[in-house]
């Protein structure tokens, strides 16, 4: 007896019920074991940060000693007092408002123009997004070269065509008109790599059997290849707003916010309240703790605009 049942072991008898809970248990463990460095890289340099700024925004610390007065929401109550706020606010919106689409649209002619057949696609892709690889601090600073009302390539170059030099860091239009440009530069080159990973994910079959029902290059694009890119638009539209909330280093290095408050954003007003000359970082705190919830309100409502999208759908 005890001969046959070790023979229905060894020809593949299922395994005891206890050894493949072990076997579970020990996924399960391994698992966490290998997500725990990112786990704790995110909480060390992200979800602290964060509950540290929401703890400090509710305070008042001292510049020099460093004491803690804790003021309750006197500093969000000085938001609503607060002109350069405000600007600050209105610059941040516009800034995404001319950024998002513009940078989106551009990315994705450019992808769908990169997956068609042309010499040196290879070559284009990355020139294209060779600036997202680049710092922020360097673009500011190539943008810096290019946009200067002195010794910039652009005043240069409209000079040799005897035109009048562009006024880019005394006038606050042509500023923001600069940081907007610099930024799609560097945004686009993102856009088109999601795109182009959308563009080829969609089926060749569904584009062969509308071409051969003779709908043209414009209704296969509309109706084929752009529903299908839902996904990517959904996930570049999120992360395009939160980057344009969020973004900081090209306005400090290109314009700092100047001239004036012409080009200041939520994240260098924050900065130079936490860090500037005032030194309020309480102030600083809670003007950080309004950019995460304002890219936190967008992020759901988006969520559950595309989740309810694809269910009805």
């Amino acid at each position: 007896m005890t001969v046959v049942q070790s023979a229905g072991v060894a020809a593949g008898a299922p395994p005891v019920p206890g050894r493949r809970r072990r076997r579970h248990r020990y996924s399960d463990r391994s698992g966490y074991l290998f997500a725990a460095p990112a786990m704790v890289l995110a909480s060390v340099f992200s979800l602290l940060p964060l509950a540290l700024a929401f703890v400090y925004s509710f305070a008042e610390i001292a510049p020099l000693s460093g004491r803690i007065s804790w003021v309750g929401f006197d500093n969000y109550t000085q938001m609503l007092t607060d002109g350069t706020f405000y600007r600050s606010l209105v610059n941040t919106v516009i800034f995404t408002v001319l950024v998002v689409p513009v940078s989106m649209g551009l990315g994705l002619a450019l992808a769908v123009l990169l997956n068609s057949v042309m010499p040196a696609r290879k070559l284009f892709r990355t020139i294209i997004y060779l600036p997202l690889v680049i710092s922020g601090v360097a673009v500011g600073l190539i943008g810096t070269f290019f946009f200067n009302e002195t010794i910039g390539v652009v005043n240069k170059l409209l000079a040799a065509v005897a035109l009048p030099g562009v006024p880019w860091q005394s006038s606050g239009v042509p500023a923001f008109a600069s940081v907007i440009i610099v930024t799609l530069w560097i945004r686009v080159g993102f856009t088109m790599i999601i795109y182009l990973a959308g563009l080829q994910a969609v089926p060749v079959e569904l584009q062969e059997a509308a071409q051969v029902e003779g709908a043209s290059g414009w209704q296969r694009f509309r109706h084929i290849t752009f529903p299908l890119l839902g996904p990517s638009t959904f996930f570049l539209l999120v992360m395009s707003v939160i980057y344009s909330f969020q973004v900081f280093d090209i306005v400090f290095v290109l314009t700092n916010g100047g001239p004036g408050a012409a080009t200041e954003v939520l994240g260098t007003y924050a900065y130079k309240t936490a860090f500037g000359a005032a030194r309020d970082q309480g102030y600083g705190a809670a003007i950080g703790v309004v950019i995460f919830f304002f890219t936190l309100i967008f992020t759901v409502i988006q969520w559950r605009t595309n989740r309810t999208r694809d269910e009805v759908a």
